[in-house]
């Protein structure tokens, strides 16, 4: 995003800005535009553990699948991962069962995927990457 792009969304409201630990993350709250939505979903799943991919449901959304060594390590992804949802006033929709947590986000004030599903998305892997060893 270029320094004019960023001030008229600043300007428009449209841009948000969160404290993420060291770093802060900037969020539109309006859906993506498909170059945009590409570029972020391979920049996503690139690290390991597996890609985010579109949702096959209709909705517009993505999704993940987080294979842990165990209960414990999926526990601590999600509790690491609830804090985050809280801080960026985001929640994503997830299933547990054992060692495996699937993730869906969409940003339901943009009708579909925004720049808070890519954030969201990308420190999610961040945290996975933290609890090692992960199956995927």
């Amino acid at each position: 995003m270029n320094p004019s792009q960023l001030l008229f969304l600043q300007r428009t409201r449209i841009l948000h800005s969160r404290r993420l630990g060291d770093r802060t993350v900037r969020y539109a709250s309006s859906s993506l535009s498909e170059e945009r939505r590409k570029e972020a979903l391979v920049s996503i799943s690139k690290g390991g553990g597996g890609p985010w991919k579109p949702t096959t449901d209709g909705r517009d959304a993505i999704c993940k699948t987080f294979e842990f060594a165990d209960f414990s390590q999926a526990w601590a992804f999600m509790s690491r991962a609830s804090l985050l949802a809280e801080k960026m006033d985001h929640h994503p929709e997830w299933f547990n069962v054992y060692n495996r947590v699937e993730v869906t986000l969409t940003t339901h004030d943009a009708n579909g995927l925004s720049e808070k599903d890519i954030a969201m998305a990308s420190t999610m892997n961040d945290y996975a990457k933290d609890i090692l060893p992960f199956r995927n």
